[in-house]
């Protein structure tokens, strides 16, 4: 019975190639560590305001935010602008695009992982010099007819192209979470504006009824300055009022053009162009139950931490990227073909040539390079990770500073529309004694102006409210992991995004309504 042949050992060469081809040097990315602050406010965290115009509104720790947030103001006019910007704005084509982009460019990285094959096939007329090769003749020409094959593979040995694509595929993230934070920023935008139109032409309205009253209050003044019952300085006064009315009136009616330009532009269309319905601003609902997420959730949630968690996972890639390229490349070659001076007689045996053989490149003296952009590529890590910790604590103060303007609107709401009732409360009372005639007409007509601006303060005061509310939801993220998330394939698609997200700093300020 005979043996079988004994194993030859493997060479530990070809060992030593197996196992290195199995690591990739440099660091290995781990996801900072979230927050361990149990809340955002000094002393902890508020649970709800005071009942500010009647409604006081409840902060709910650790409850996740709503996908489609903006649906918490029952207002069907704002549903519809939101859904006609996420399906038309160019803003979220463009961040589409750019994800589309950085994920073909991910899948042209990991191409490497494969063996490249090229064909060719050439011809050549050529003249050879006999005197190069030693002969006394005259020159020949000839053509040539050449068909090949090529193949090459290069051993990522050190894991170098396994680092360029780690850090092609976190950019790809970085893409996508940027696109889930142009959804954001565009909803609240879009919310925000129509609440700061709807605001201005509740103010508009109240303007217009108080310049009424001020011109029948003038005329009053005027027949009575004719009659000698008044002197000239009540007509002055009087007049100075309506003027300064007047004068506060285009102003209003400008910021609320303004934002309906605006509200045009954000859901994509020109400002001539008809928009949805706009919605009034005692019809918007003010949320009485509002999430607030941890700030461990906050940071695996919020669309910009998520892009500068992405951004740092690719520092880090490209430190592997640059400490490989201080080892040696190996590569892979072969190539087989025939070339001929006649194409009928390729398939001649004597036509056929052929190479196959490794390359070894081992960088010896580089002038410092590959070590100066080691030091960069680790430099430019701990740039990252500083950034990234900025953005958490950013994100941290911007739920912070919500939190606490939610009850100083609540305290404002609550003290305006006090005024207001008082307003109303002293213009039944002067009503009542014009009617008896225990009060005058001209007094009757200053506290129906007292009502109206009393009116506009309150105004003010809900808009704010409102958009302090949406500021909340934008700080926290809007919501969008709380559903799986897929990039849709169609720019086009209208409907619901997948992930819905905003720079936060892209909401109004406390003085101004529009954004």
């Amino acid at each position: 019975m005979s043996r079988p042949p004994p194993a030859r050992p493997i060479p530990a060469v070809a060992l030593l190639l197996l196992a290195l081809a199995g690591c990739a040097v440099g660091p290995d990315f781990e996801r900072p560590a979230p927050p361990a602050q149990g809340g955002y406010t000094p002393g902890g965290d508020p649970t709800q305001t005071v009942a500010g115009d009647g409604r006081a509104q409840r902060f709910n720790a650790g409850s996740a935010v709503p996908r489609e947030w903006w649906k918490e103001f029952a207002s069907p006019e704002i549903d519809a602008l939101v859904q006609a910007g996420l399906a038309n704005s160019p803003s979220v084509a463009q961040a589409q695009a750019v994800l589309r982009q950085s994920q073909q460019n991910l899948r042209a990285g990991r191409g490497v992982f494969y063996p490249e094959v090229d064909l060719g096939a050439g011809f050549a007329r050529q003249q050879l010099s006999p005197l190069r090769q030693g002969l006394n003749t005259a020159p020949s020409i000839f053509n040539l007819y050449t068909l090949s094959a090529a193949v090459g593979y290069v051993v990522d040995l050190f894991g170098g192209e396994r680092r360029q694509v780690e850090g092609l595929a976190a950019q790809a993230e970085a893409e996508r979470a940027a696109l889930q934070a142009t959804y954001l920023s565009l909803a609240g935008n879009i919310v925000n504006t129509a609440v700061a139109e709807a605001a201005y032409r509740a103010d508009i309205a109240a303007m217009e009824r108080l310049i009424d009253l001020q011109r029948q209050q003038l005329e009053l003044v005027e027949t009575q300055a004719a009659a000698g019952l008044v002197g000239d300085a009540a007509v002055v006064t009087a007049r100075s009022q309506l003027v300064a009315s007047e004068a506060a009136l285009p102003p209003l009616q400008q910021r609320r053009a303004a934002a309906a330009d605006l509200l045009s532009i954000l859901i994509g269309r020109a400002p001539a162009d008809d928009i949805p319905a706009q919605p009034e601003l005692a019809d918007i609902h003010l949320p009485g139950e509002l999430p607030v997420s941890l700030p461990a959730r906050l940071a695996r949630q919020r669309p910009d931490i998520l892009v500068a968690e992405a951004s740092l996972h690719v520092a880090s890639a490209q430190v592997g990227v640059a400490t490989a390229a201080l080892f040696p490349t190996l590569t892979l070659t072969g190539d087989y073909g025939v070339n001929n001076q006649r194409l009928g007689e390729l398939h001649d045996p004597n036509s056929r040539f052929w190479s196959v053989g490794p390359t070894l490149t081992l960088p010896l003296f580089q002038g410092g390079t590959g070590v100066a952009r080691k030091a960069a590529a680790v430099a430019g890590y701990d740039a990252a990770l500083a950034a990234y910790r900025q953005t958490v604590l950013t994100a941290l103060a911007q739920v912070a500073d919500t939190l606490q303007a939610l009850e100083h609107d609540a305290q404002v709401a609550a003290a305006r529309r006090q005024a207001l009732d008082l307003a109303q409360a002293q213009a039944e009372l002067v009503t009542a004694n014009r009617d008896a005639g225990l009060a005058s007409d001209i007094d009757w007509l200053a506290a129906r102006q007292q009502v109206e601006q009393a009116r506009m303060g309150l105004n003010d005061a809900t808009a704010q409210r409102h958009q302090d509310t949406v500021a909340l939801y934008v700080a926290l993220g809007g919501g969008w992991r709380g559903a799986p998330c897929e990039t849709p394939a169609d720019p086009s698609g209208s409907g619901t995004p997948p992930c819905p997200a905003p720079d936060p700093a892209g909401s109004a300020s406390a003085e101004e309504k529009t954004p």
